[in-house]
């Protein structure tokens, strides 16, 4: 007897079947497919991402041990690790990308009201990074690094608010990070923050004139000219705020217009820091409380390598690692999802946790993830005549 849907099932509930349909049409993803299309090869890999399932033949034994539950999970085609290899080996990686996108977006919809501590700007603060995943080259040969190693890297833009990536770009180890600026379209009135690998004047200039605010740390070996100063407060940590010019030979030419140049002591640390910036009407303060909330990215890229399966892959292919990081995306998106619209307290890490042990269970989510114990509770029948109305 099936008394209602299980927890994975549930999860998979709140994806939107009908905007992945389209993405499986656009790229032809069930062309010539009999018994085991794109939504199968989604649930499997979903699961696996869940569950921390470590290889193929780990998904086809656990998810055929429960043969008589896969029908209500949503999975309709045959699971075995052949069907499972060819599909991310010939499925098309965009398919699950622009899914990824879609999703992207009705996350940073839930999010937008959200505001940071100490923190009350107008425009979108985003943070750029990226992180490198290392590959064994003899088998991933295409993911070219260094003379015996492989890796990937994922350039990464991440919405501070609530921690939604917006933009991913996969690419091999040789790819500089500088380069994603070329691909960045800059959105009027955004903050930008990005580490000292992505100083190139000329990149920045063009970021500028696209009226996208950046905060960078600033080289050690930077030649600048002073113009003016603004007084600052030292006791929060501010040693200087000024508009500086560039006199390098080609830092001059590739940005000839005024920057600013903020050096803020961080006393818990006892480091200094020095920012480049763009924006003239913050204060000095708020620059650098805006490169502070930078290191969300990289709590990101160690969240979803400590706990989702990104480190590790089902197929050597560009394609299968692609499709594998994509759908680990889409999974922590959703959770974020999940997270936002049950209005759940507790930590994406918490509720991944939870969920993991409790897939093939019968219990519905709020309850699962409130830790609210529903069958202690008594509940009076209605329909039960009271003798005595005391």
């Amino acid at each position: 007897m099936n008394e209602g849907k299980t927890v994975f099932s549930q999860i998979m509930s709140f994806f939107p079947k009908y905007e992945f349909d389209k993405k499986v049409i656009k790229y032809k993803g069930n062309y010539k497919v009999r018994n085991f299309n794109c939504w199968d090869q989604f649930l499997c890999m979903g699961f696996a991402q869940l569950t921390y399932r470590s290889s193929l033949r780990d998904i086809e034994a656990c998810l055929n041990a429960q043969p008589y539950k896969l029908y209500h999970m949503g999975i309709r085609g045959n699971i075995s690790r052949t069907n499972l290899a060819n599909a991310n080996q010939t499925r098309d990686w965009k398919i699950y990308a622009e899914f990824a996108q879609y999703l992207i977006s009705t996350a940073r919809n839930l999010y937008q009201n959200d505001k940071l501590e100490e923190l009350d700007l107008d425009g979108v603060i985003y943070a750029l990074d990226s992180t490198t995943i290392d590959l064994c080259l003899s088998l991933f040969p295409w993911a070219k690094f260094r003379k015996r190693k492989g890796a990937i890297k994922l350039h990464t833009l991440l919405d501070i608010r609530g921690s939604i990536p917006t933009f991913i770009e996969i690419t091999d180890g040789l790819v500089h990070d500088v380069n994603i600026l070329d691909v960045l379209v800059p959105e009027p009135g955004s903050y930008y923050i990005m580490d000292r690998a992505y100083i190139d004047y000329k990149r920045l200039y063009r970021l500028n004139k696209g009226l996208g605010y950046f905060i960078i740390r600033a080289k050690k070996n930077l030649k600048f000219k002073r113009l003016y100063s603004n007084k600052v407060d030292k006791s929060k940590g501010l040693r200087c705020d000024q508009t500086v010019k560039l006199m390098g030979y080609y830092q001059k030419k590739d940005y000839s217009e005024t920057i600013r140049r903020v050096k803020f002591y961080d006393e818990e640390n006892k480091k200094t820091f020095v920012f480049l910036t763009n924006n003239f009407e913050i204060s000095a303060m708020t620059v650098a409380l805006l490169y502070k909330n930078r290191w969300k990215i990289e709590l990101f890229f160690k969240w979803i390598k400590q706990h989702l399966k990104i480190k590790s892959f089902y197929g050597t292919s560009a394609n299968a690692v692609k499709t594998q990081i994509w759908v680990s995306i889409c999974v922590y998106i959703m959770i974020a999802i999940i997270k936002k619209t049950m209005k759940i307290e507790m930590s994406l890490y918490k509720i991944l946790q939870i969920l993991s042990v409790s897939v093939f269970e019968k219990v519905p989510i709020l309850q699962l993830l409130t830790e609210y114990n529903y069958r202690t509770e008594r509940h009076s029948d209605p329909n039960q005549l009271i003798l005595f109305d005391l």
